[in-house]
């Protein structure tokens, strides 16, 4: 499959696969183990140019949409899914600063991100609107020389880390009361503190923190688009750039399970015949069913991509479905994976465990599988979102 991609998104998977190799994978159980932010991924892909994957080609940046995000993610979580996840989201926020960059941020902040010196990411959750990320609470008061925001974000990826955040906020000022909009929050603004970390079941070295904004104030040339962009921003860039990126770290973990299976099933041999795992008929079915799964899964998550990318009027379903179902194709060959290589993957925080505790976390990660199901359906019948 990789045969049909773009010459120059092959090239970027090859530098991409090579660091992987040889300064990610290394320092991979670590970054599990002792909940590390992934600093020298980070630095690495900054150092390759990296960092401008979604940064148009006008700054720097390599231009890439839908598809070349997803094909990078799935290729760094084949070995560290908490440095895909931390790289997808700074992709993610770098297309939401792109999509409407104004001069000052098309050199403040894109131009920095192509040449490897600025991370960003996103800021929406909150704890009282849960899976609805689209519908903030953080507030916005309109002064004359800018805005003021107050509220608390939760699950905040690369929080403290990144250099800049995308924060979603609903303005309260007369006139504008009610109105949803984006703004960008340097990392040194004033009223910014970190509250602790996220010690999760899995996906351990993302830096997920609660942001509180404590009347934080923040200058009118990083307000992102109009007033009121917010929706417009979080189901046209926000939405289809997050769901392609966790749908290639997801995709990444399945081929990883698939990988481990595979490598387990040629190696181990019983004693008493010399027999193989390989040889077991049983096992043959069961590997053969998990390598269609993941075949099904690429195939949807790069026609999505493709369809995205060029406009198709029915992209929308695609998207939508990709990241739902790179979840549970990760699971489930996760648990499959734990019991073709039996007592091996019950070792404690064996790499399979691993797999299986990071792969869990695309089932609630937001949009969760049931919303986006149930908004996959209703595009397919005609139906709005919300």
């Amino acid at each position: 499959m990789e045969h049909l991609l773009p010459a120059r998104l092959r090239s970027l998977q090859e530098i991409t696969a090579a660091l992987v190799e040889t300064r990610i994978a290394p320092q991979a159980s670590l970054v599990d183990e002792t909940s590390q932010w992934p600093a020298h991924s980070m630095k690495a892909l900054g150092e390759a140019g990296l960092l401008g994957l979604t940064v148009p080609e006008a700054f720097g940046g390599h231009g890439q949409g839908l598809l070349g995000l997803s094909v990078i993610t799935e290729t760094i979580a084949g070995a560290c899914p908490s440095s895909a996840l931390c790289f997808g989201m700074h992709c993610v926020g770098t297309a939401v600063i792109a999509a409407k960059a104004t001069g000052f941020q098309q050199e403040r902040y894109l131009r920095e991100i192509a040449e490897g010196r600025h991370i960003t990411t996103l800021a929406l959750s909150e704890h009282g609107s849960g899976a609805h990320f689209y519908l903030p609470e953080t507030t916005l008061d309109v002064e004359s020389d800018g805005f003021v925001i107050s509220g608390t974000k939760q699950f905040v990826t690369n929080g403290g880390q990144a250099d800049s955040y995308v924060v979603s906020t609903v303005a309260r000022s007369e006139g504008d009361s009610g109105d949803f909009s984006c703004v960008i929050v340097d990392r040194d603004a004033e009223g910014v503190t970190w509250l602790d970390h996220w010690k999760g079941f899995g996906m351990r070295g993302n830096s997920s923190r609660p942001m509180r904004l404590d009347q934080t104030r923040v200058p009118q040339e990083n307000l992102l688009g109009e007033k009121g962009d917010q929706v417009w921003y979080v189901f046209e860039v926000v939405a289809p750039f997050f769901l392609m990126a966790m749908a290639g770290t997801y995709l990444g973990l399945a081929q990883a399970a698939l990988d481990a299976a595979g490598e387990h099933l040629r190696a181990r041999r019983y004693s008493h015949s010399g027999e193989s795992l390989r040889d077991v008929e049983s096992l043959q079915v069961r590997y053969a069913e998990m390598w269609t799964a993941v075949q099904k899964t690429r195939a949807l998550i790069r026609e999505a991509g493709r369809r995205g990318d060029t406009g198709h009027p029915d992209a929308l379903p695609w998207i939508l479905s990709c990241k739902a179902d790179a979840g549970e194709t990760a699971v489930w060959l996760a648990n499959e994976a734990m019991t073709i290589c039996g007592g091996a993957a019950y070792r404690d925080n064996s790499r399979i465990a691993q797999i299986l505790r990071d792969a869990r976390a695309a089932h609630v990660m937001s949009p969760t599988t049931d919303l986006l199901k149930q908004w996959t359906g209703r595009s397919l019948l005609g139906l709005p979102l919300l």
